[in-house]
């Protein structure tokens, strides 16, 4: 098969990022997708390619990069906004066994204190595979509620939560099937995982946190996180009395604005820092940095625990949507992670963060060489891990022993971000005429 060839080949094409000081004209791609396309098109020097012409830079979904990525030869330059196995963090069966994979090696080499700090996902199991075991765990506690979900699709679709084992009797099959089976359809497959029973609770209502990182490098590992996020809420007042009510249980947007009482003005989010505000109020400040540093937590140990799988590519980067739920002990439970998060708006403020996100996704890429590499801060992105924990003061060896360190995230807490790009962004390139 033909290597589709992508880059740039002009005065830059054969030297490494370190020897330019920046691109002046950068080609990208990008597919039909919404706020990503307003905020390439608004960025200066950046010109939008069209079909088969060379690109520089691509924001594409991930069916593209399936199809694509192994038969595109790159230049040093370009940048491409997936890696290339993201799905062993983002499919909900995946993301599991690698964190289950994790927390046993934490136990074989640093003890159970360590490993410890890997129990924030629920009790979980792949269906059809570990249907047996499932069935086992479902008996030891008889009448808890359990959640199914497709392991490869989103926005709600397919999940339903269930207390006996004959409403899931279609994955009750296994993987070894007979040769007169082979012709009959593939169950899909879920994973079960125990529903969070006791859901921290605002006004009675069910809410999950959509937090955004940013990973630039999985070898060393390089993550940034996002200030900006929100609290998405379901429309109704939570029970167990009732569990086939989606309006209920599920709080995803794309389930929600269907609620026959959704406000498109009010939509059902609120931003993060509201979110802080309010559990400040109520918890106090020491609780509160306590819950955000569990959640600081989720982060680093749910990329560490995908470090060694991931093919690590330096043309790649890719910005997760995590969505994490809060329940009345306030513990942090990841949910899951998603490698594309929606990025079209619920309402004008939804679009301003979103449009922000994605600038800031932009100049972390950096295809115009205006960074050092040594930022801490880039617009409302902190840099949270570099080969290990980043604070939020230059230390020296010494102050190490000091339990006085923190680390270097701040969700939740204001976003200057337009004051801080302006102090040390340099100007955009100055674009020649052509």
């Amino acid at each position: 098969m033909s290597k589709n060839k992508t880059g740039y080949k002009g005065p830059y094409g054969n030297q490494k990022r370190g020897e330019r000081e920046g691109r002046s004209c950068v080609r990208y791609r990008c597919g039909v997708l919404p706020t990503i396309q307003d905020v390439l098109r608004q960025r200066p020097g950046w010109i939008e390619v069209k079909d088969e012409g060379e690109w520089d830079f691509n924001w594409c979904d991930v069916g593209w990069l399936r199809e694509n990525f192994d038969h595109s030869y790159m230049e040093e330059h370009v940048r491409i906004c997936h890696f290339r196995n993201h799905y062993e963090l983002t499919r909900k069966n995946l993301m599991v066994k690698n964190l289950k994979r994790h927390r046993k090696t934490l136990e074989r080499e640093a003890g159970r204190l360590e490993a410890a700090k890997c129990d924030f996902f629920p009790r979980t199991f792949e269906l059809p595979s570990e249907y047996h075991l499932f069935v086992e765990e479902f008996k030891r506690s008889p009448g808890s509620t359990w959640i199914m979900k497709p392991v490869a699709r989103s926005q709600g679709k397919g999940i339903f939560l269930f207390r006996k084992l004959k409403d899931i009797m279609d994955w009750k099959k296994d993987g070894t099937r007979s040769e007169e089976q082979k012709d009959e359809a593939q169950v899909e497959s879920y994973v079960a995982q125990r529903y969070i029973e006791n859901p921290y609770l605002i006004n009675g209502r069910k809410f999950d946190l959509r937090v955004y990182v940013l990973v630039t490098s999985y070898i060393p590992l390089k993550a940034w996180l996002y200030r900006d996020g929100f609290a998405r809420f379901s429309s109704t007042r939570f029970s167990l009395s009732s569990i086939d009510d989606q309006y209920v249980h599920l709080t995803n947007v794309a389930v929600q604005k269907t609620a026959p009482d959704y406000d498109p003005e009010k939509g059902c989010k609120w931003q993060m820092r509201q979110l802080r505000r309010y559990l400040t109020a109520k918890h106090g400040t020491e609780t509160v940095e306590g819950l955000f540093k569990d959640i600081d937590n989720i982060f680093v140990c749910s990329l560490q625990s995908v470090q060694k799988v991931i093919i690590n590519d330096k043309h790649c980067f890719e910005l997760y949507g995590y969505d994490i739920l809060l329940d009345q002990d306030l513990k942090p439970w990841l949910i899951e992670v998603n490698a594309s998060p929606s990025l079209s708006a619920s309402s004008q403020e939804d679009y301003e963060m979103k449009f922000n996100l994605l600038e800031d996704t932009l100049h972390i890429v950096d295809m115009e060489g205006r960074l050092t590499g040594r930022e801490k801060r880039v617009g409302g992105f902190d840099l949270m891990w570099n080969d290990g924990p980043v604070y939020r003061e230059d230390i020296n060896m010494e102050a190490l022993g000091c339990s006085s360190l923190t680390v270097n995230t701040h969700l939740g807490c204001v976003n200057d971000r337009k004051k801080q790009l302006r102090q040390f962004l340099k100007p955009f390139p100055v674009q020649k005429k052509t």
